[in-house]
């Protein structure tokens, strides 16, 4: 299921496109909005556990390891 997701902070990231394909780099300034699917987990921070998800838009590419507090779900 996609959500439409509002980014609340800069994020600047890794794109993945194809597996064949280098990554790219992409920049999200904070209230720009996209739809995405998203899978949530935990990892270990400097100060203990951190909420986030990768983040697989509906042209196929994805950011991963966006951290919860840089984003919105605006539906």
């Amino acid at each position: 299921m996609f959500h439409k997701i509002v980014f609340a902070a800069e994020i600047h990231a890794d794109l993945e496109t194809s597996p064949k394909h280098l990554l790219g780099k992409v920049r999200l300034r904070p209230g720009a909005s996209m739809k995405a699917q998203i899978k949530p987990y935990v990892v270990n921070g400097n100060v203990g556990p951190i909420e986030v998800a990768d983040l697989f838009f509906e042209d196929g590419s994805a950011i991963r390891r966006i951290p919860f507090k840089c984003f919105y779900f605006a539906d």
